[in-house]
């Protein structure tokens, strides 16, 4: 497949600039309304915990067993709020019963019925000593909360947690919106999406099928383990033959330099791992928007990646789209 953008380092600066004015004029447009999307979805998980907490006066093991996912709001009501390590140490708990609660919504399996009934009640002996008595108010006087009270705390604590997440949220969104563009595209050339969850497997699509975030089996290096890498695009082309891999794409945004030269790393262990299990031939690039410097591209291109950036997104007909 011959280079499309890779090999064309005379034109990288002004594709870098038009790129940042893209990105910015987004961020100015529209991140203020995915945070504020975010935070209104915060604030009615905040107000769910705390009616499962009796507004934190009741916060016990069995609560903490049932929606381990709250574990994340009460750090956040304490003062100062407390962060996921140090609430660890606090408590003296293991770290990887906080990590699975937080991240996989459970509480570990594993661990011994006795083991997690303490751990848990530590963790709730400390978010109940440090709760915020300047937002939870009542928790001083002893009054029952009114609602515009807890609608308040639960604003407070919510613009808290999204603080925490502001890069995530952002984060998301662009890749919602990048996805949207290329199925769009896609669909005006007479291509048909096929939705996650059919059971579609990427050596198994038709010609003009695409799909989002599916996962390529890949050999680990020694060949003895395989495991699936998600891609966010696989396009099988208009005129694929069978047996033929799709053309993969990963959407990247970024809001400043720093972030994507320290991650750089990651695509070209990609690319390694599909080449080293489907040969050479395979077609994996990227779509670039946002703070992507020239060093960033140098070291993707040297790597053999290459890109289409969202401002030029017609360039995905050079790669036979």
């Amino acid at each position: 497949m011959m280079a499309v953008n890779s090999d064309k380092p005379d034109r990288w600066k002004a594709d870098i600039a038009t790129s940042v004015d893209f990105y910015n004029h987004w961020f100015m447009e529209f991140a203020p309304r995915a945070y504020r999307d975010t935070r209104g979805e915060a604030t009615k998980r905040v107000e769910a915990a705390l009616k499962s907490t009796d507004n934190l006066k009741d916060i016990n093991p069995g609560i903490l067993m049932r929606e381990p996912s709250i574990l994340a709001m009460l750090r956040m009501a304490t003062a100062p709020p407390i962060a996921r390590d140090r609430l660890t140490g606090l408590a003296g708990v293991s770290r990887g019963l906080v990590h699975s609660m937080e991240v996989d919504k459970i509480v570990p399996p594993r661990m011994m019925a006795g083991t997690v009934e303490t751990e848990l009640r530590k963790i709730a002996q400390v978010i109940m000593r440090m709760a915020d008595r300047d937002i939870f108010q009542w928790l001083e006087t002893g009054n029952a909360p009114n609602d515009a009270e807890i609608i308040r705390a639960s604003t407070i604590v919510a613009d808290r947690l999204c603080g925490t997440l502001t890069d995530p949220i952002v984060r998301n969104a662009q890749e919602k919106r990048q996805l949207a563009l290329i199925k769009k595209w896609l669909e005006s050339r007479g291509y048909s999406y096929v939705a996650a969850g059919s059971g579609l497997k990427f050596d198994s699509m038709k010609p003009r099928e695409f799909a989002f975030h599916i996962g390529i089996p890949v050999r680990l290096e020694g060949g003895n383990k395989t495991v699936n890498i998600p891609v966010d695009t696989a396009i099988m082309l208009r005129d694929s033959n069978p047996g033929r891999m799709p053309l993969l794409i990963e959407a990247k945004s970024a809001g400043d330099y720093t972030n994507p030269n320290k991650r750089r790393k990651e695509e070209a262990m990609k690319i390694s791992q599909l080449k080293n299990t489907y040969g050479s031939s395979i077609r994996y690039i990227l779509f670039l928007c946002g703070y992507f410097d020239s060093g960033y591209l140098g070291y993707e291109a040297a790597e053999g990646i290459d890109w289409v950036w969202e401002h030029r997104i017609d360039d995905l007909k050079e790669f036979g789209v």
